[in-house]
């Protein structure tokens, strides 16, 4: 459950409603087993209408919670074995990105996602979750050595989007992203992308090119943040509000788009409220679309990859 201080202005009064019951729970002295009764059943009509009314901007907060699960929380729910590897063999280690051989229900697959960092030195080692061309070379190579091996590919998408740095460009960020592209177009075991949380423009795309994309109720995928929309169509970020809606960028807009595949419930609340539930229910998504994919020969996953992006997206408007 999100503490106080991770709380979004519109989950404040969930809160303190909350805090109240649980005050109410200490008391030995007195029964309030009827006003506990009474406060739960009211916080959760709170917490229904809260969630039932999300504009697309506080979905945009929701997918950024500094308390929602990250990464290796999922690789610590979901997989066993987990033997994280290191470095692109170029240039260096980006901590950004973080990958592995693990075990998924028993089987040897590939694992790696976008890390964030839960604390301002956690964020620092991280870069924030944006990765500079050697997270994505790493990234290559762990897809590349995952198909030597006949192992899937779990990928989780959680990133604002690539570094903009001087130094991730000199050393070809661009490059680094269209490669990774063209990689994992091309790979002959099957590839689950699962947006997290952020899905920030070709920094989320470099590891999202799957057969299955995948993503949490409250997480977004974009071709740019709110904010720098707002910053190009209306000179001002404080209008990221208004630019959420025209970028149409949750998991209801992309599934209706035919951009993402499956939206994965969250539970009541969000995801950082009940870490183990989200967590299951991802764990179980992956099993099934797993499963499906394993039908297919190598031939077939790279065919159904292709014509997936093909066809995706659609022309609105008369």
């Amino acid at each position: 459950m999100a503490s106080p201080g991770h709380a979004l202005e519109f989950e404040r009064p969930l809160l303190e409603l909350e805090k109240k019951i649980t005050e109410l729970k200490t008391i030995g002295a007195v029964d309030m087993s009827a006003e506990i009764g009474r406060l739960e059943k009211k916080a959760r009509r709170l917490q229904e209408e809260i969630f039932s009314e999300l504009t697309r901007w506080q979905m945009v907060q929701l997918s950024r919670h500094a308390a929602r699960p990250y990464f290796l929380d999922y690789v610590a729910g979901l997989f066993t074995e987990f033997n994280e590897l290191a470095g692109d063999r170029h240039f260096g280690e980006d901590p950004s990105i973080v990958g592995g051989f693990a075990r998924f229900n028993g089987e040897p697959v590939m694992v790696m996602g976008h890390q964030k960092g839960r604390s301002t030195k956690e964020n620092m080692v991280r870069n924030f979750g944006m990765p500079r061309p050697e997270g994505y070379r790493k990234a290559r190579r762990l897809m590349e050595l995952a198909a030597r091996f006949n192992r899937p590919i779990f990928t989780f998408v959680d990133t604002p989007g690539a570094y903009p740095g001087i130094g991730a460009e000199e050393r070809g960020q661009a490059e680094a992203i269209a490669v990774n592209l063209e990689v994992m177009a091309g790979l002959t075991v099957p590839v689950i992308s699962t947006v997290v949380g952020e899905g920030g423009s070709g920094g989320a795309l470099a590891i999202g090119v799957g057969n299955r994309v995948l993503m949490l109720e409250y997480s977004i995928y974009s071709v740019i943040s709110p904010e720098g929309c707002a910053s190009i169509l209306f000179r001002d970020a404080k209008h990221a509000g208004r630019a959420a809606d025209a970028l149409k960028l949750t998991a209801p807009d992309l599934l209706e788009l035919k951009v993402i595949d499956e939206i994965i419930r969250e539970p009541a609340g969000g995801a950082h409220r009940d870490h183990p539930k989200a967590i299951a229910s991802v764990g179980a998504a992956l099993a099934k679309h797993l499963g499906q994919l394993k039908q297919l020969s190598p031939e077939q996953l790279v065919t159904d990859r292709y014509a997936k992006f093909r066809a995706m997206g659609a022309f609105l408007g008369k």
